[in-house]
């Protein structure tokens, strides 16, 4: 307990270090921005009063000053640049004429003030107060008027609107307000303390109690904590500038917020850190005790469990042995009962193969028989054809041979690029006879070139002469007998679509289970395996087959396959 709360306090202390170190550097950025910011308000104050002071300067030498109705003149300059008032103050200080009307406690305040007898000697004055006409703050500028002789005979007075200059900035930010050398608020962003007086090192309203007030000093900078409004910050950084020109003080205070959060979240990653790692430290050492005792305990349970596993071990492996072979078994079995759907299909087909066979051999037998005749009648030419008819009907021959070779062997060749039009030939080939036989129409347009796909050629047409029979099967008995056969190339996958105009399918989520058949019980067609066999060989080269009825009515069967890779690199 002692060694925990001794690291609790040296993160705590850590952390309160980063505290500090880390506001003090966010109140250093603070005050960068800050003094950047107070700048700039100066400077946008003094420019603003710039202009009003080369306002001052151009009218005082306006020729309209010495004709018949300064007056006029005046108005006519105030109405067009926004100012109070524009008043020409004679040599003896008093109002000569005005813009506005002046009362006449303005005259003797002209008298007093200090911008005017400046201008009487001869430079640019100014100064600031409480506009006797209408009331409000205003900043007074007075430039001097000259005769020929370049003696002062009068100045001319322009009044500021101050109240009009604060509304371009007020609630801006930073706060910013302007001290005369009374130590007056009489400029500022924030209406709300508005001519309060420096008292010391604070400010107090013109009247009521003081509100609350500290100050102290982080480092090189001033922080001020108060409760002067909403729209003053609580603690503050107090910069401050002197602006010798307007004879004020420019004064910002900025929200410590900030830095206090930047600093509070570098302390608290520190601080989490250090408990972090004291809390692994102690899981550590904890767990280092625990693992002390169990170590003990597991040590005397090893020998125990020794025994027994090495029984449940060899267990184990019988159960595997056993296992593999009946895995063994299952694919021996799998394969047999493959071979059988397809010697059994051959069988149903032997009868059209047979008639498929005879119809070229008895024309290869007339064929040579009239052959003879004609090289004994010395007409080569003619014999020569009917020996290429009879090259043509072995050719033919020949075809029907191997395709029932193919379709009877066992593929064992990897999958590997097919032309996809030719396997559905070669499917057609063996089914024409019994298509024939049946009186089916074929409806067979193949595709203007090959269609490549991954799979395996005699695999996949098992799988088409099983749909084809199928089909016929369920169109037996039937009037009009359709069988429509399709290759769509311009999918993404190449698909082969096989239907028919028989009565569909009564259960189309169960025609790809084993043993499940539509057919009569005991007849000789099949046991229910085709289309399971062909699920499974359809899937041996990554496509997927599916069954549904069609709108139209009848079956239909689509074979989805891998497109050739290399065909789609190229």
């Amino acid at each position: 307990m002692g060694l925990m709360l001794a690291v609790l306090a040296a993160v705590a202390a850590i952390a309160a270090g980063v505290w500090r170190y880390g506001f003090v550097q966010a109140l250093d950025g603070l005050a960068r921005r800050g003094e950047a910011d107070l700048t700039l308000a100066a400077d946008r104050l003094t420019g603003q009063l710039q202009r009003y002071r080369d306002l001052a300067v151009l009218i005082a030498v306006h020729p309209g000053l010495d004709g018949a109705d300064p007056d006029a003149v005046l108005l006519h300059a105030a109405d067009r640049t926004s100012v109070l008032n524009i008043m020409l103050v004679g040599a003896q200080g008093q109002i000569i004429a005005a813009a506005h009307a002046a009362p006449a406690r303005a005259n003797a305040a002209l008298e007093q003030s200090e911008y005017l007898a400046r201008a009487f000697d001869g430079a640019l004055g100014s100064g600031h107060g409480i506009d006797p006409g209408q009331g409000i703050r205003a900043f007074y500028i007075a430039a001097p008027r000259f005769a020929a002789s370049g003696r002062v005979i009068g100045a001319l007075v322009v009044a500021v609107n101050l109240e009009a200059l604060e509304g371009e900035w007020r609630g801006d930010r930073p706060a910013v307000f302007f001290t005369d050398d009374d130590g007056r608020v009489f400029i500022s962003n924030r209406s709300e303390i508005l001519f309060w007086q420096r008292e010391g090192d604070r400010l107090r309203p013109p009247q009521g109690p003081i509100p609350p007030f500290e100050h102290w000093q982080t480092g090189a900078h001033e922080i001020w904590r108060l409760d002067w409004g909403p729209y003053l910050p609580r603690s503050g950084l107090h910069l401050a500038q002197d602006l010798p020109k307007i004879s004020m003080r420019a004064e910002a205070l900025i929200d410590v917020a900030p830095a206090r959060r930047l600093a509070g979240l570098q302390a608290a990653v520190v601080a989490l850190v250090g408990l972090a790692v004291a809390a692994m430290l102690f899981w550590a050492l904890e767990r280092r005790r625990v693992l002390a005792m169990a170590n003990a305990t597991l040590e005397s349970r090893v020998a125990e469990r020794t025994t027994e596993l090495s029984g449940a071990i060899a267990a184990l492996r019988r159960e595997v042995a056993e296992r593999q072979e009946a895995e063994a078994s299952l694919k021996q079995a799998q394969a047999d009962l493959v071979q059988a759907g397809k010697l059994s299909a051959l069988g149903q087909m032997s009868a059209g193969i047979s008639h498929e066979l005879n119809q070229p051999l008895m024309a290869i037998s007339q064929f040579a028989e009239n052959g003879a005749l004609l090289i004994e009648r010395g007409k080569s030419e003619a014999a020569a054809g009917n020996l290429a008819r009879i090259a043509e009907l072995a050719g033919r021959m020949g075809r029907i041979i191997r395709n029932l070779r193919a379709f009877a062997r066992q593929e064992n060749e990897p999958v590997r690029r097919i032309d996809v039009v030719a396997v559905v030939e070669t499917a057609l080939e063996m089914t024409e006879a019994r298509m024939a036989k049946d009186g089916i129409d074929v409806d067979w347009q193949a595709p203007s070139g090959p269609v490549w796909a991954m799979g395996g050629e005699v695999r996949l047409g098992q799988v088409l002469v099983n749909l084809m029979s199928n089909a016929a099967d369920a169109m037996a008995g039937r009037e009009e007998c359709r069988l429509l056969v399709r290759v769509d190339a311009a999918a993404e996958r190449p698909v082969i679509l096989i239907r028919d105009n028989g009565p569909g399918i009564s259960a189309p989520e169960k025609i790809f289970d084993p043993f499940y058949s539509t057919k009569e019980v005991g007849a000789s067609e099949g046991m229910g395996l085709g289309l399971s066999i062909s699920y499974g060989l359809v899937q041996s080269f990554g496509g997927a087959i599916r069954g549904h009825n069609a709108p139209e009515g009848g079956a239909e069967f689509s074979v989805e396959l891998e497109p050739w890779q290399g065909e789609v690199a190229a």
